[in-house]
This record gives structure tokens, sequence and C-alpha cells, in this order.
């Protein structure tokens, strides 16, 4: 980590911002110690209000490292294993349609928790299938997350579990999951043992009547036009009452760097408060892809060189994409181009946000140049 430079960094950053996204922040910890913070830019360009330290973002997919965070604790304390068919929690998922080459049959494989951690489900991110639709249309705002989840498989699955990579709704049936495991809503899982343990006090789902919204960065989108306002809301809470353990939340740049120290450091807070075992980290980023997967997730995904764990991307074969970053490092992003990232090694973590939808270069561009800078 010596080899770090900050001033790089930081140029790095603000060209972004003659580039045209609104705003960035990226923080930088070493060992429970922030070594770097870096903000510019505006949180509402038409208002040119200024960025602020403790700003919220729709974090969308970044949610899914709380999830994976959160069914681990689970299986460390016994109540879960990767193994478990996911029938065993949700009695929707027991009998299965799937498509094959010859039409649908019935799956006689089981679909197990470990096909969702690692997006080999045979689900896919289809929020206008008939189910959603239907149990949206009965209960409307009041459409619980259980509710929603077990309607997913109204719909046959792509493929049989284990077999390929797709992007989709898993990590929401973890979600369900989680709640029927715990007893409690998936919220309040969240709330108990990782918010309060860690201090996280800006994060909360994004309800599509939420209060606390003040603190929102505007939303923009990529246009062929340009980086332009949108609407301020996230498609994948579907209801009041549902909580989207794949893109749900709104969060703060520094409270998500105060869980990716946690996770750099085995899962150890700065205040000595342990979320998660140095084992289950390992697990979380060893990865799960077999060849086809692999191929998919770099072709479908663009992650040449990296593999996919429990809900995170593990960079695997740093030669195969030049990078001068060590394998190992993990973690994942959102559709709004932020970042986490982490290396247990270095006890090093990166997290960067940003505000733009349909934001292509964020992940082809953006977020590698941080890595090999923060992680050279």
């Amino acid at each position: 980590m010596s080899r770090f430079n900050a001033e790089k960094l930081t140029h790095y950053l603000d060209s972004l911002l003659e580039l045209g996204i609104p705003s960035v922040d990226c923080i930088v910890f070493q060992d429970h110690r922030q070594i770097y913070r870096h903000l510019n830019g505006t949180a509402d360009r038409e208002r040119k209000k200024s960025i602020q330290p403790d700003q919220r973002y729709l974090m969308f997919s970044m949610t899914k490292v709380q999830t994976m965070v959160a069914i681990m604790q689970l299986a460390e304390k016994g109540k879960v294993s990767l193994e478990d068919e996911a029938g065993r929690y949700l009695p929707a998922y027991r009998s299965l349609l799937v498509r094959d080459e010859k039409g649908l049959r019935k799956l006689t494989e089981p679909l197990k928790l470990w096909h969702l951690l690692s997006m080999q489900s045979g689900l896919d991110y289809d929020l206008e299938r008939p189910g959603i639709q239907r149990v949206l249309k009965e209960k409307g705002r009041n459409a619980a997350t259980r509710e929603l989840v077990d309607a997913f498989v109204e719909t046959p699955l792509d493929f049989v579990p284990g077999t390929h990579f797709c992007y989709s709704l898993s990590h929401d049936v973890v979600g369900a999951i989680i709640e029927e495991v715990s007893g409690m809503r998936f919220g309040e899982y969240l709330k108990k043992h990782i918010w309060e343990p860690l201090g996280m006090r800006n994060t909360f789902f994004a309800r599509p009547e939420n209060e606390g919204l003040e603190r929102l960065a505007q939303q923009y989108i990529q246009t062929a036009e340009g980086i332009v306002p949108m609407e301020q809301s996230c498609c994948y809470q579907l209801s009041e009452s549902y909580e989207s353990g794949g893109a749900g939340l709104i969060s703060s740049t520094e409270d998500y760097a105060k869980l990716a120290d946690a996770l750099a450091c085995g899962g150890e807070s700065a205040d000595g408060v342990r979320i998660l075992g140095e084992a289950a980290i390992g697990q979380i980023k060893t990865n799960l892809l077999g060849e086809a997967s692999l191929r998919e997730i770099e072709t479908e995904m663009g992650r040449k060189g990296y593999g996919y764990g429990c809900g995170m991307q593990v960079l695997m074969h740093p030669d195969q994409i030049g990078s001068p970053a060590p394998a190992g490092i993990f973690g994942w992003d959102g559709a709004a181009g932020s970042c986490i990232q982490m290396d247990t090694a270095s006890r090093t973590s990166l997290v960067y946000t940003q505000h733009v939808r349909d934001c292509g270069m964020a992940y082809d561009t953006i977020h590698p140049a941080l890595r090999d800078i923060v992680f050279p």
C-alpha cells in the first residue's frame, strides 16, 4: 500500500467531472484508518447544490453486499447451509419448471442456496414477469417481500440451476430466506446485525413513499444527448412493503466505507465489533462459477479475469487484464455507478459513489482505474 498515490487518485476523480459525471465521492480505508477521502461536484447540478459528506444515494446492486453478509451470518450460526435447497425455506420453490431444449419440464435437480448466491439459479431480472404483476395488482403498495418472491417462480427457470450464470433476482430470494430463517423483516435484520453494530446511520430501504430522502442526491441518467436528471426512484423496490435484497437500499459513502473496512479487516470493525468471521469472508470470495458460467460473466458483464463468489466478483487473473492489482480483491457495484472493493491481504478497502444510471463507463473504465490506483 506504500505505493498508493493519493494525488493521482484525486486527479483522476476530478477528471470525471470534466466528462460530465455530476459528482464523485471516494473513501479509502486501510486497517481501520481512513487514509483518503475526496468528494467533488454537485448533488443537484441544476440547483447548484454541492455534494455533502453525508450525502445519500440509491445504492442499487451494492445492496447485494449486505444481503450476502446477512446470509453468511446465518450460515456461521448453523441456521442455514449453502447446500440447503431453497424449497426448505420457501415452499413455492419446491416444485419448479425449467426450460430446456425440448421445452418445459419439471425441475428434478435441486435449486440450492449457493445457486442463488452465485447467480446460477435460472432466474432472470424481468420485473414485468406475470407473477410480479399479479401480486402488485392484487396487493398494491402492501405487497410484501415474501409474496412477491414466491411469485417469481410462477415463470419457469431459464436453465438448470448451477449450469449457467445469469444476473438476476436471485438475491431478492435470499432476502426472503433471511426473513424466514430469522423471523424478522429483512430490513429489521439488517438494522440489528449490520447497521447498528457498524454505526451505519444513513442506510435504509428506498420505499416509494419513504421519508428521509432530503439528503438524496439527484439521480441522473446517461443518454445519447448527455447526462440528464431522472426520476428519484428505485424500480427494484416493487412496493411500499417490499424489501429488495438485490437492489433496494439507500445509503451513503461513509456508511458503506464502514462496512467495507470491516470486511477487509476479517469481519471486525474499528470498534472491535465482529459482524462476520474470516472463514465466512473467505467463502464469500471463493469462486463458485464453472467454466460455462465464467465465460458468461465475461461475455455478458465484461468481467474478464474475474470469478464470482457469494454475491461478489473476485479478481482471479489480473494478468489477463493487465492489472497491477493483486488477485483476491472482491466486491460489487450498483446501477448508478458506485462500487465497493476490498482486499483482505492488505486490509484495504475502497468505496466510490456517483449517481448516474446507464453509465457504462463506470464499469468498463472507472472502477478498474480506481482498483489499479488504490491496490497497486
